[in-house]
């Protein structure tokens, strides 16, 4: 059975850095919302026009932009190969518009994770998350801080560090009020339908990746 999964958590939970260690350790499609919405602003699409102002406020993208985004990717990817979502759905609505989009492809989700983190962790987490503009690299100036501040501490790269503008306290605060108000609710969803499986991810990176691979091992032998 392949891997067919979504990943579900606020934001700061580390969707992103266990949907990557999945990837390279499955080779499956790692379906990132937020990088394909990024990159849509980055190169000034209409799509991208359209999402620019209201990603900058830390609100959620309408429904119906995220969901055709979605669907045309999921029509250029081996979904037979299986695929980790991350950062979709993010709205009772989206979860429902999804299942729709794989019953018509004659595929199903295999499980939902959901990462489980405190707040105070995920503030920190935010505010404290640096990027590598070179090679992408995540740092976090409370947990994992850079040897020389701003800059990556990979030789080969030395990259300059980048600050996320949307990773400030008010916007951070605006986006967790709205992962509580429109995402949580997909916790109850999923669970009815016996999807979901959540992991603590309030500890470090490689022990939440361990309790991952243990999971998708138990799901899909």
């Amino acid at each position: 059975m392949s891997i067919r999964t979504v990943f579900l958590g606020p934001p700061g939970c580390g969707k992103g850095s266990q949907a990557v260690f999945v990837v390279d350790r499955h080779s499956v499609s790692h379906i990132s919302t937020g990088e394909l919405l990024r990159e849509a602003v980055k190169a000034q699409t209409q799509l991208g026009q359209q999402v620019a102002d209201i990603m900058a406020q830390g609100s959620l993208v309408p429904d119906r932009l995220v969901i055709d985004l979605i669907d045309e990717y999921l029509d250029q990817i081996d979904l037979a190969k299986g695929f980790v979502l991350d950062g979709f759905p993010r709205s009772l609505n989206q979860a429902k518009e999804l299942d729709v989009l794989l019953d018509n492809k004659d595929k199903r989700l295999t499980f939902v994770l959901h990462l489980h983190v405190e707040r105070e962790i995920l503030i920190k987490r935010l505010t404290g998350r640096r990027t590598c503009k070179t090679c992408g690299k995540i740092y976090n100036i409370y947990f994992s801080a850079p040897e020389v501040e701003d800059h990556c501490d990979d030789q080969d790269c030395n990259g300059q560090l980048m600050h996320r503008t949307d990773d400030n306290v008010d916007s951070i605060s605006n986006r967790l009020s709205v992962y509580d108000a429109e995402t949580k609710p997909l916790l109850d969803y999923y669970e009815k339908s016996g999807l979901l499986r959540t992991i603590n991810a309030s500890r470090s990176l490689s022990d939440i990746a361990d309790d991952v691979e243990s999971l998708i091992s138990a799901e899909v032998s």
